[in-house]
């Protein structure tokens, strides 16, 4: 049940995280159970506000990975804000032998009175966290990562 009235952030993490460990196509619907109506979401492919937008950039990993899920790994919370840090799992739909793949990042939450999320901010690196791991890009992606770095 969502706490109503000024949340202890802790108790308000520990809901948000246990919501997208158990993220699935169907509880997309229920988001409105952690976001406040007008969030802001923000990630390498996506800057969004509203919960029908937050919606659908949820509901698009789903349409565009197989077994995507998340694990959180860690959180820091001072005040109304949070650090979560997490591992993405996922397979790719496009390639007919896709291993299984994860994603090491953190988000950057800000709570309102009643625990919702009012800003969301994911970071990190596509480069090296994806293209590295897609067939041809990877290939292009640790070349140039080479040459950069020598």
């Amino acid at each position: 049940m969502l706490p109503t009235e000024h949340p202890d952030a802790d108790t308000a993490v520990a809901r948000i995280a246990a919501f997208f460990e158990q993220l699935t196509p169907d509880s997309v619907d229920s988001i409105s159970r952690i976001y406040a109506p007008d969030a802001r979401f923000k990630d390498p492919f996506n800057e969004v506000q509203g919960i029908a937008l937050i919606q659908r950039v949820y509901l698009h990993m789903f349409e565009s990975l197989q077994e995507p899920g998340f694990k959180v790994t860690g959180h820091v919370v001072q005040g109304t804000q949070c650090f979560l840090t997490w591992d993405f799992m996922f397979r790719f739909k496009r390639f007919q032998r896709s291993v299984p793949q994860t994603v090491r990042g953190a988000s950057h939450l800000v709570l309102d009175a009643q625990g919702l999320i009012t800003r969301h901010r994911d970071y990190w690196d596509a480069a090296e966290e994806l293209y590295e791991k897609i067939p041809a890009l990877g290939v292009l992606m640790r070349w140039l990562k080479k040459r950069a770095n020598s």
